[in-house]
């Protein structure tokens, strides 16, 4: 199936895909509302969007579309292929990533974007929960 838009607007589409994403700031000022501290989005393995080195914590905020969510992941119409084998890619790069750190002694929590958008407030609180045991074990 030939592609409706010009590589010209596919990679003008492409280039306003963010790194870090509004749902990811809201959760970081969520957080550090709740008084934590913590680095976003740092050059570690798999560039976590949140991690506490001292204490050996990451957080990975996966969207529904790049992490290939089972609910809400959906292929894209055109170039199936391509997108098929790219976001199997990023399913097993997940699975090496968070095999890393547990390798290395580190706690891991990923979220699912469906989940903060679904219910913000008690993901956080997930997080936060998260982020108080890890810290104290």
């Amino acid at each position: 199936m030939a592609e409706k838009i010009s590589k010209e607007q596919r990679s003008k589409n492409m280039r306003a895909i963010r790194s870090v994403s509004k749902l990811e700031n809201e959760v970081s000022k969520a957080l550090w509302k709740k008084g934590f501290r913590f680095r976003k989005n740092t050059n570690m393995f798999g560039k976590p969007d949140i991690s506490i080195k001292k204490y050996k914590i990451v957080i990975f905020i996966d969207s529904c579309f790049w992490h290939s969510c089972s609910i809400h992941g959906n292929m894209p119409k055109t170039n199936q292929q391509y997108w098929l084998k790219k976001l199997e890619r990023n399913k097993l790069r997940d699975e090496e990533v968070t095999r890393f750190y547990l390798d290395k002694g580190w706690k891991v929590l990923r979220v699912w974007e469906h989940d903060l958008k679904l219910e913000f407030d008690s993901t956080v609180n997930r997080i936060d929960q998260f982020l108080k045991k890890a810290i104290l074990s």
